[in-house]
């Protein structure tokens, strides 16, 4: 008898346990596509993987312009990235990869045309490379998860690094801070 009254407690407290679950209706869940893009596998604002594919791959997946800043190191026109006079509080994300590349507290604007940073989010956040097209010394700036071409850093930048990061805007995401909270808060609950 007492085993049966146990059993019976122990199934209570299952589907007690069940229903505490599944009765909250306002508690979002954390779905795919609040860390993934539709029709792009690879974009993940989680996953830090490196992300190796083909041009073609990539062509397919990519919006024109995003691909065209991408893939084939193109410049946006200065004074029209819609993050050249952004200032809300939050996180710039690759937006191939989904890659965090700056913090808005690092923003500034330098007055050059394009959305400005003095310091990536980490060290591994950005890939340098050396370019030395259209008869200039200049060093290229790529995501570190897909190498997409961001942009170029410069020595004019404001302290404390002094570097200026000028970046298409095209090819940045964002996220508002409330809602990068909210989502940390809806995980640990």
């Amino acid at each position: 008898m007492k085993r049966i009254v146990s059993m019976l407690v122990l199934l209570s407290l299952v589907l007690v346990s069940c229903e505490a679950q599944t009765s909250q209706p306002n508690v979002k869940k954390n779905t795919m596509s609040e860390a993934k893009k539709p029709g792009n596998p690879v974009y993940s604002k989680t996953d830090s993987s490196k992300v190796n594919m083909s041009e073609e791959e990539w062509k397919k997946i990519l919006p024109s312009d995003v691909y065209y800043i991408a893939r084939q190191k193109g410049t946006e026109r200065p004074w029209t990235s819609k993050f050249e006079k952004f200032d809300e509080v939050g996180t710039y994300y690759c937006a191939a990869c989904g890659n965090a590349l700056f913090k808005s507290d690092t923003k500034f604007d330098s007055g050059c045309g394009w959305p400005s940073f003095y310091e990536p989010i980490s060290k591994g956040s950005i890939i340098y490379t050396p370019d030395n097209s259209h008869g200039m010394q200049r060093t290229e700036v790529q995501c570190g998860r897909c190498k997409a071409h961001l942009g170029h850093v410069f020595e004019d930048g404001p302290p404390p690094t002094g570097l200026r990061y000028c970046i298409n805007g095209v090819i940045l995401d964002f996220e508002k801070a409330k809602e990068t909270e909210k989502k940390f808060n809806e995980k640990k609950g």
